[in-house]
Formats: structure tokens, sequence, C-alpha cells
């Protein structure tokens, strides 16, 4: 997907809540583009086209080319600010990129292999707790995804992000500051990415609480059966 997407803008020349308002009423949304040195351009973008683009996986790491009036100028989206309870895009922020400088950015996990996975096999449950991974390189190395290969993954085992192997000239951002001789902070970028678990027992609680039910429902049944017990006053109320 990198480097194959453009984006058509708007100058926008004033600022301000009201207007954000306003242009969000007309099917657009504000943005802003700056970095490299360059002043910060206030621009205005479809909204539509915005939000569809949000929904196709790698958009956020991909290259972006954003047609304005100072010319087309290749971008990464660096932040984008959604409604809290509706499906509406209310503001991005674009980061403008030189091809000589590094840069950071998350990308997608695509795990492959699965399906030949020893601990799968053994009907182990997969957990994925990275779905995606903050990455630094140059904007030509930019990598669509990173790819995992967990075929040879065991029950009960994991793979860390110390495990993964990534393209040339792209490291992982989280070690790229860790003393190797700190353990501790290293221990801590070292998060687990993919696991297989074995599937779960049936909770002994349960069982219980199953039987407990049950003996309730017989006492309960006891009591009907005895003609000449008192009966139990009953009464309930519920809060709206």
């Amino acid at each position: 997907m990198s480097n194959q997407i453009e984006i058509q803008t708007q100058a926008r020349h004033m600022n301000g809540k009201a207007e954000s308002r306003r242009l969000r009423s007309t099917g657009k949304i504000p943005a802003v583009l700056y970095g490299a040195g360059k002043d910060n351009e206030h621009v205005t973008l479809d909204h539509d086209e915005m939000f569809h683009n949000l929904e196709k996986e790698g958009f956020t790491a991909s290259i972006l080319t954003l047609k304005t009036e100072n010319g087309n100028q290749r971008v990464i989206l660096r932040d984008v600010q959604m409604h809290p309870y509706k499906a509406l895009v209310m503001h991005a922020d674009f980061l403008r990129i030189r091809e000589s400088e590094a840069m950071t950015i998350k990308v997608p996990v695509h795990l492959v292999g699965e399906e030949d996975a020893p601990g799968m096999v053994e009907g182990g449950i997969l957990t994925q707790s990275i779905n995606e991974i903050d990455i630094t390189c140059l904007p030509k190395d930019l990598p669509e995804y990173l790819e995992i290969n967990i075929s040879e993954l065991e029950l009960n085992e994991s793979l860390h992000m110390s495990d993964l192997v990534m393209p040339a000239d792209v490291v992982l951002t989280g070690f790229m500051y860790v003393d190797e001789d700190d353990e501790q902070a290293m221990a801590d970028a070292n998060h687990a990415v993919v696991s297989i678990v074995p599937p779960r027992a049936p909770s002994e609680d349960v069982e219980e609480g199953d039987e407990l039910e049950e003996g309730v429902e017989g006492e309960e049944g006891a009591e009907d059966s005895d003609a000449t017990g008192d009966s139990p006053d009953a009464g309930a109320s519920e809060e709206s």
C-alpha cells in the first residue's frame, strides 16, 4: 500500500472550533501538515474518503501523497482523532517525511503458519497480544507489515519481540535506546507478541456452584410439599 495512496486537500485559512464545526457539517474535516523544517499547513480533507482509507489495513503505516496547493507532499499519518461514540473522523495530523531521515511508525503484524504450529495441532489456543509494532527505518525501507512465522510454535510457548526477524535496515524502536546490560529494561521491552496456550479446563468453582444451585432447588421443592409449613413472605423491588 505504501506510496500508492493520494489524498486531495484544500487550503484552510480559518481556524478555531467554530470553523471546524462548520467544515464537518459540510462533509469536510480539518487537518494539519507539519515537519521537514517547513511551516505548518492547515488543510481540509473529504470526510468519507478519509474514513474509508482508515478502514484499510496498513493505511496508517503507509507513505501517503497529499495533494496541496503547494504541490504533492509525501507524508505519514501521525495522529487521527475520532468522535467518542460516532463513526466520524474529527481531525488528522500528517507528518512530512524526508527520504534521508529515519522515521518511527507503527506497522501491522501478520501471522503465518498457524495451521502447522504443533501447539495448534494439539488443540492449543492462539493469543496475539500485539497487533502493531513500532519500527524505525528510512522511508524507502518501510514494510507494509511485519510477517511472523509461528509454524514451529509449541504449546505453552511464546514469541517475544526479541525473537522477531526484521527486514533489512529496519529496527524495533523499543530496543533502540535500551542498555543491553539493564536486565529490567530489556525485560520491559521484550513483550510477548503471540502465544499458544492450552484450552481452559472447566472451572471447579462453576461445578461447585452448579451443585449448590441443585441443592437450593431441592430445598425449595421440599418446602412446597410441606402443607403445614409457614409460607415465607416474598417481596421484590426494582429500580429503573
